[in-house]
């Protein structure tokens, strides 16, 4: 936030930096003004004519010797100072996501670009809170009515549900929408819901009609990019497919390629062939959870932009089953976060999944394979359910809200997530040396 004071100022002076405020200092000398050197003579009388009375003008005043030759007046000295505050809303959770009172500002240090920042400013608010402004204005006239009172349900609270539709397997998405509606009967008198799907296909703005909240939630469904049919051969998950396309990972590309040649039923002399029915199988996966990513990211990003001129309180609850986020999207992730924090909007997030379930049990994997291609591929499917909590778990802790993960009772995460932290500190510094290059600044708290 940008504090900017303005006094008069001339103008002789020159921009200059101190102690990261910006200030352009005035003439601090009285402005001195010269005057003539002596008193300018007046022209003499008109001589009269013959016969007539000289006009009756006074002779002009003698100078006076003892005059000064300058006159001196003081001015105001002039200022414009441009004072640069930020403020940096910080949460501090513990193992368990509760958010930590009690912390006192020696308990923070602040980072901008890597270089340590003085606080200057530090304060604590507290869920529920609300600071009372007292406005006085003059008592209405007998039979006028106060337009000074707001009504008692002006909303204060904005919470998106975005569903990721493109991510979301029919199973899963039928217990969240569930969940979702019974949170959603909880909703105050000065709450309005949104609804929301990554795939864009199902939306409803915010609105504090319950009638048709739900009835929009009727109409969710897995929306996927890419229609991958039934049974694939080689069954190759995103994560995998990254590893072989980008990462050039032999023993991934080894595990696929073996489970072509049990899927496919091919001789074990094709080798050669089944590793390039793998690679393409694996590059198709690639350019299709690409594209899933990038869309659900930029949905992400434009609910954001949307909600970020909405006063009070505003939430994203992204229920998700969590997607893979490579090095080609770090910086939309990043991007993301940045955008966030500046509109001052939490994204919290409900892992769709539920309780986690080792992928080594699953008796719905579909191709036949070996015991160590078996292997390899649940430690594949569990570092790629990992992956993808971390990706949600990410979006929460870094905009102050709260991830849910790894229970059934998703009407308990909703509940949870959609609850604004208990506590939050308020960091306030002025950036050293600061340049107006409009560059985004990465700011860090421990």
């Amino acid at each position: 936030m940008m504090a900017e004071t303005n006094k008069t100022m001339p103008a002789c002076g020159n921009p200059s930096a101190i102690g990261g405020t910006r200030t352009r200092f005035g003439c601090f000398f009285a402005a001195v003004f010269l005057a003539a050197a002596g008193a300018q003579q007046a022209p003499p009388p008109a001589a009269a004519a013959p016969g007539t009375q000289a006009p009756n003008n006074p002779a002009p005043a003698p100078a006076n010797p003892n005059a000064p030759e300058t006159t001196t007046r003081e001015e105001p000295a002039t200022f414009k100072t441009r004072v640069n505050l930020v403020m940096v809303p910080v949460v501090v959770r513990d193992k368990q996501g509760h958010a930590v009172g009690g912390l006192q500002q020696e308990d923070f240090q602040l980072f901008d670009k890597g270089k340590p920042q003085i606080i200057t400013k530090f304060s604590v608010e507290k869920s529920g809170g609300k600071v009372a402004q007292t406005v006085e204005t003059p008592a209405p006239k007998e039979g006028q009515a106060s337009d000074a009172a707001l009504p008692a349900d002006t909303p204060d609270r904005f919470v998106a549900y975005l569903f990721d539709d493109i991510h979301l397997v029919p199973g899963d998405l039928i217990r969240v929408r569930e969940s979702a509606a019974r949170h959603m009967n909880t909703l105050g008198p000065t709450d309005r819901a949104a609804i929301y799907t990554t795939s864009g296909q199902t939306q409803l703005e915010f609105t504090d009609d319950r009638d048709k909240l739900h009835e929009t939630l009727s109409r969710l469904m897995p929306r996927p990019i890419g229609m991958r049919g039934g049974s694939q051969c080689p069954d190759i998950s995103y994560y995998m497919a990254d590893l072989i396309v980008n990462k050039n990972d032999p023993t991934a590309l080894s595990v696929a390629t073996q489970e072509t040649l049990l899927c496919s039923s091919m001789d074990s002399t094709m080798v050669s062939s089944a590793q390039q029915i793998a690679r393409g199988a694996a590059q198709r996966e690639i350019s299709i959870g690409d594209q899933e990513t990038r869309v659900s990211l930029l949905v992400i990003k434009d609910l954001i932009r949307r909600m970020s001129a909405m006063p009070g309180q505003r939430t994203i609850i992204l229920a998700s089953p969590g997607f893979i986020t490579n090095y080609d999207v770090q910086q939309d992730k990043t991007d993301l976060l940045d955008r966030a924090i500046h509109a001052n909007v939490i994204i919290s997030a409900v892992d769709a999944r539920g309780l986690y379930t080792d992928p080594e049990f699953d008796a719905s994997r579909p191709s036949p394979m070996s015991a160590y291609t078996g292997r390899m591929k649940g430690n594949y499917d569990r570092d790629a359910a990992r992956a993808q909590a971390d990706v949600l778990a990410e979006l929460a802790m870094g905009t102050g809200g709260s991830f849910f993960e790894n229970n059934n009772d998703l009407a308990a995460g909703f509940q949870k997530v959609a609850a604004p932290p208990e506590y939050v500190y308020i960091l306030g510094f002025s950036p050293q040396n600061l340049k107006l290059d409009g560059s985004f600044h990465a700011l860090r708290s421990i």
